[in-house]
């Protein structure tokens, strides 16, 4: 066992003393790796943040039913006696016409519209919170309420959050394939990059081999390498989303203030960026493993 974790760290050693000798052309294998995880990656990133945005604020499904401007306040108080007894309620809360029109006044900065107004346009409300935050359940409980006397017109506010979710299952598909398709041309530029490198040592290969070396042996350093490549090119593609994710969050930062709303970017978790250097490591293991076993077995045959 020692003996063979030495062989391990001895070759580990030889292919990163390889890799510091032709820096530029390592650099530039890094660097068209990086980019191109670096494109599915920051599209995942952007997916999962627009998720948890919308999560976020359709964590608790409500529907606003608005009442007739002409409702009473038996009309209302009829009202809150249903809702009190509904099972598929909650929690409620009512906002009175002349509360919805102080609110106005005071948050929006429109007290001089306010102010011009000959009477009150806005109706009395409700503000439902369902039992069940199922699509299904929340559409039921909408036709129903519609039905209600003096009901005029009940609002799903969750529905901009469900037709959010599947343009994000849409955008995962995408981020999916495109992430197929890069890993693909990854595999192909490690397994060129090894080729260039079997051809160059190819007099080497074939002394080691009249002396007794086993494939396996020859093969390892060419492995070594292209993990490690593909290792430092996830390396990289995870330092260009972390500062796209910040230069974004500096120019969100702005848009903040304005708003008063916090929006701000969260980069690749832990596991996330675990995953990523595992995957592109694989992928430069896997492009290695496809070239050095073709190229190996061509050179038997001669």
């Amino acid at each position: 066992m020692r003996i063979w974790l030495s062989q391990h760290a001895r070759t580990l050693a030889a292919t990163l003393a390889r890799l510091v000798r032709s820096p530029v052309a390592s650099l530039l294998n890094v660097g068209v790796i990086g980019v191109a995880l670096a494109l599915p990656v920051g599209f995942h990133v952007g997916l999962a943040n627009l998720q948890a945005f919308a999560s976020e604020l359709a964590a608790a499904p409500q529907l606003s039913l608005f009442l007739a401007l002409e409702a009473s306040a038996s009309d209302v108080a009829q009202i809150d006696q249903r809702l009190k007894r509904h099972s598929g309620v909650r929690k409620y809360h009512y906002i009175s016409r002349e509360q919805a029109l102080r609110e106005i006044k005071t948050s929006t900065g429109l007290a001089d519209v306010v102010e011009s107004l000959s009477h009150n346009p806005l109706p009395d409300a409700f503000v439902v919170d369902a039992s069940d935050g199922a699509s299904q359940t929340l559409e039921a409980l909408r036709d129903e309420f519609k039905r209600w006397p003096k009901v005029a017109h009940v609002q799903l506010d969750s529905a901009w959050a469900q037709r959010l979710e599947a343009v994000l299952k849409l955008g995962r598909l995408a981020v999916l394939m495109l992430g197929a398709l890069l890993a693909f041309a990854l595999i192909a530029v490690t397994f060129n990059t090894i080729r260039l490198q079997i051809l160059t040592q190819r007099e080497e290969i074939e002394i080691a081999k009249l002396i007794g070396a086993t494939n396996p042996f020859i093969r390892r350093p060419f492995l070594y390498f292209g993990a490690l490549l593909g290792l430092a090119g996830g390396g990289a593609a995870w330092l260009i989303v972390l500062g796209g994710v910040y230069l974004l969050n500096d120019g969100l930062s702005d848009l903040s203030r304005l708003y008063g709303v916090p929006l701000r970017l969260h980069p690749l978790t832990a596991q996330d960026s675990l995953s990523l250097l595992l995957f592109s490591a694989w992928l430069g293991w896997f492009g290695a493993r496809l070239s050095v076993g073709r190229h190996l077995s061509e050179l038997e045959f001669r």
